[in-house]
């Protein structure tokens, strides 16, 4: 069970610190009285809606003004934030105690997941050996307390984000993401986005307890949804170092965060904040969150002015401009054959869930990248300016809307908040 947990219309940010409150109070009586050395990890500022930035400065704030804490965002293979980017998320916490997470030479092995386990869960569909490699300042730095923070919400990868997916993806080394991704991309990712228990996640729950039932951790996992109100807020606030306290959030999750629709739709509008999307590698999560609502022959169109690259790594940039979006059977034939893509499992995941298989098209509307570089990558182009002044997002309502000219889209003004599908694809648990 949880330690403890809330669920309500709207958790304001005074009853969010009434909370941490009791969660201090909670850790020195079950983890360590002594809070001397005490490790944060939230997610990075592609969560920054989440408000679990705020959480993190909420908490290192109420610590013991003695207590020496660092702070270790799970960026996975995600940008380094910048010292605007960590004020911008975390807020009056001093930039100093903000380590950057490095995937590629700072992660510690601790062993794997066997293949036969990997067999067996993904009903044989991946017979490899996952690696568990995870950041060695987890594991090195003997904390009196260790905090993973962020939100639960659909995911592409794992079924829904958070929990111990922190520690495995957010904090992992290239390996042990590449193998994750890969996992995932051949189970499929119309059957992941949604479900509470995936096998990536029974393969993360077991190495949480075969390699880090040791540490002093606990989780703080938040979910975020639009209320009665029609505004954005906390709706579910859990408190725990089990996990039921992730199955808890994921049930709150699937019930607030997930949009099921009576028919597909012909066409969605997609916006993507600039301040969070500034790569393809994050705002095709437009592609990933609706794809199971948009109707055979139908169109995407991906509003986003911060567009800039398409890898947030030199090497998958250039991995995503060489092979594109071109379908799973073309990506495995190439992850297959050419060194370059295989050494690159992540990437070859990325390019598997970006595709739409032809079944529709996705637009782009970007603010950074030329027609030319769209179009090679399989996409469509449409020019930013032309975008903002057809379908501005000032003047759009979430939901369907009809353009002057007739035209009905359905807009969503925050993609990576939510799923959208509808009925006839939805299954069981």
């Amino acid at each position: 069970m949880p330690w403890f947990y809330e669920e309500s219309d709207y958790i304001t940010e005074e009853r969010k610190k009434e909370l941490i409150e009791r969660f201090l109070l909670e850790a020195r009586n079950r983890i360590s009285n002594n809070l001397g050395k005490v490790l944060l990890i939230p997610p990075d500022l592609t969560r920054y809606q989440s408000g679990a930035g705020r959480v993190t400065e909420t908490i290192y704030k109420m610590l013991p003004s003695g207590s020496s804490v660092d702070i270790l965002p799970a960026l996975g293979q995600h940008f380094p934030h910048t010292e605007k980017e960590n004020k911008w998320m975390f807020g009056s916490i001093p930039n100093k105690s903000i380590y950057a997470h490095d995937w590629k030479k700072g992660c510690k092995k601790l062993g794997e997941i066997n293949a036969d386990y990997v067999k067996e869960v993904t009903g044989g569909r991946v017979n490899w050996p996952l690696p568990i490699e995870i950041n060695k300042m987890v594991l090195e730095r003997e904390h009196d307390l260790i905090v993973s923070i962020g939100q639960v919400v659909p995911h592409e990868v794992i079924g829904f984000a958070n929990h111990n997916k922190n520690y495995f993806a957010g904090l992992g080394s290239k390996e042990a993401i590449d193998a994750s991704h890969m996992l995932s991309a051949c189970w499929g990712i119309e059957k992941t986005l949604g479900k509470i228990m995936t096998p990536l996640r029974m393969c993360f729950n077991k190495a949480e307890e075969d390699f880090l039932s040791h540490l002093p951790d606990v989780y703080i996992l938040v979910v975020n949804a639009k209320n009665s109100n029609d505004e954005f807020a906390t709706v579910g606030f859990y408190v725990g170092d089990d996990l039921q306290t992730y199955t808890m959030a994921a049930k709150r999750s699937k019930e607030k965060n997930i949009t099921i629709l009576d028919k597909p739709i012909k066409k969605i509008v997609a916006y993507m904040d600039p301040e969070e999307f500034r790569s393809a590698w994050l705002a095709n999560k437009a592609i990933y969150r609706t794809r199971m609502a948009i109707a055979d022959g139908g169109e995407l169109l991906v509003v986003a002015p911060g567009l800039e690259v398409f890898g947030e790594q030199p090497e998958i940039d250039r991995l995503i401009r060489k092979y594109g979006y071109v379908g799973t059977e073309r990506v495995m034939q190439a992850y297959q054959s050419d060194n370059d893509l295989k050494a690159s499992g992540s990437a070859a995941a990325h390019l598997i869930h970006g595709s739409s298989e032809n079944r529709f098209t996705v637009t782009y509307a970007p603010g950074k990248i030329s027609r030319e570089e769209i179009e090679k990558v399989n996409f469509k182009y449409m020019d930013i300016n032309e975008a903002i002044r057809k379908y501005n997002p000032r003047k759009l309502n979430d939901g369907f809307n009809t353009m002057p000219n007739g035209e009905e889209i359905f807009y969503i003004s925050a993609p990576a908040m939510g799923l959208w599908i509808y009925k006839s694809k939805l299954e069981g648990e």
